[in-house]
């Protein structure tokens, strides 16, 4: 354990609400930490936005935490949101169709499954809830890599393979869904729909998967339906609406 870390974090511990702003002196005294470890670890949490100095004198510095923190929060509060809106949607969905339903977010240039509803088949998926996944590989991540900018695309996407999955990422967002054929589980297809927000942004990818055998023909046709619009009604209980 980084010990550094952890001692960086209790200092993040010590505000409250009752004492939102806290002097070096203070920290130092409620920490219990020497005061040149306080004040080098209080630099670096200023330095990546995480305290903000509001005040400094001759002999001491007061300090409160920073809008960096307040982005992380609002980020695992729209997370939350996300979910809780879509998991009675996904349970609907995945009882309709007895195939896993998975809510994946992109988060760090990776995907991340936040969400699953598993199917009452015998035979079920390795996905769990948490697990990441490279953004090239799947429908759901596919599906978000083609709706972020071409600089990130190019970032991500492997040099051997950039030019076939560029085209590949091009048409997914042409088409305004995700296919993928045994890329992460062999033998198993997933076919995913984007989620969007009140700003028009697509914030997570709705991703059914099964058994290749099952995803052919009419079955696949009404497998993207049904996704198609369990995805649109989850979009519209974040508030948004489509243009006409």
């Amino acid at each position: 354990m980084n010990q550094s870390v952890v001692k960086a974090l209790m200092l993040l511990n010590l505000f409250t609400e009752e004492q939102p702003e806290l002097s070096l002196k203070e920290l130092t005294e409620k920490s219990q930490l020497p005061k040149p470890t306080v004040f080098r670890l209080l630099r670096t949490l200023e330095h990546c936005g995480f305290v903000l100095k509001s005040k400094e004198s001759q002999h001491d510095a007061r300090y409160k935490l920073g809008l960096k923190l307040l982005e992380l929060g609002n980020l695992v509060s729209e997370q939350l949101e996300i979910r809780e809106i879509a998991l009675p949607q996904m349970k609907k969905l995945a009882g309709e169709m007895n195939e896993a339903v998975h809510l994946v977010i992109e988060n760090n240039l990776e995907a991340v499954y936040i969400e699953k509803v598993e199917s009452k088949r015998a035979l079920r998926l390795y996905t769990k809830i948490g697990k990441r996944s490279p953004l090239y590989l799947g429908s759901g991540p596919k599906l978000l890599l083609a709706f972020l900018p071409k600089a990130t695309q190019t970032k991500v996407l492997q040099a051997g393979k950039k030019e076939k999955l560029m085209e590949e990422l091009g048409q997914i967002r042409k088409n305004g869904f995700a296919i993928s054929y045994g890329e992460q589980d062999t033998e198993t297809t997933g076919v995913s729909y984007p989620i969007y927000d009140y700003h028009h942004q697509v914030v997570a990818a709705l991703a059914v998967s099964g058994a290749s055998s099952r995803f052919k023909g009419t079955d696949l046709e009404n497998i993207k339906k049904q996704t198609k619009a369990c995805a649109a009604t989850i979009s519209a209980e974040l508030g948004y609406k489509q243009s006409i």
